[in-house]
């Protein structure tokens, strides 16, 4: 749902949140070949805070638990990669929260470059969690969203 190979972001389901931002991550070659590397290799995660216990870069398929560490607790966060893009101006992934995970929803991180300009853009579907407490906490969540993407937005610099 979040088209990680497309440009423009068609509409989609209007029961989930949607969000897309971007940044300029640089410009020219040396900053396209690092960014587009580190964003299959989950450092858009990385750099923010969390761990990821994939060792290699990102492979349609591949579940994966992400970790989230707040005041002392550990947040877990299962996902699956659900489409892998490697064009040759367009590097990025997409994945799914599964059961778990404090939302549910889809995520994308896809490196793209114009020109010489080196842009990352995070494009999120999210909605509450069915389980609890996640369900609860869902307002305070959709704060802690906001936070972290922009994180996620200065990650490759």
């Amino acid at each position: 749902m979040t088209s990680p190979e497309l440009r423009g972001w068609p509409e989609s389901d209007r029961r989930f949140i949607r969000s897309e931002v971007s940044a300029v991550v640089g410009h020219g070659d040396t900053v396209w070949n690092r960014a587009a590397r580190d964003v299959l290799r989950w450092r858009v995660k990385t750099a923010s805070g969390f761990t990821v216990d994939s060792p290699g870069p990102v492979s349609r398929g591949d579940h994966v638990v992400v970790r989230a560490r707040l005041f002392n607790m550990t947040i877990i966060e299962p996902v699956e990669v659900l489409d892998v893009v490697q064009d040759p101006d367009r590097v990025g992934f997409a994945y799914r929260t599964l059961p778990g995970h404090p939302v549910n929803g889809e995520e994308a991180f896809i490196v793209h470059r114009h020109g010489g300009e080196v842009r990352i853009t995070v494009r999120s579907l999210t909605q509450a969690a069915p389980q609890q407490p996640w369900r609860a906490l869902y307002p305070l969540l959709k704060v802690a969203q906001r936070i972290v993407r922009r994180s996620y937005l200065r990650s490759l610099r």
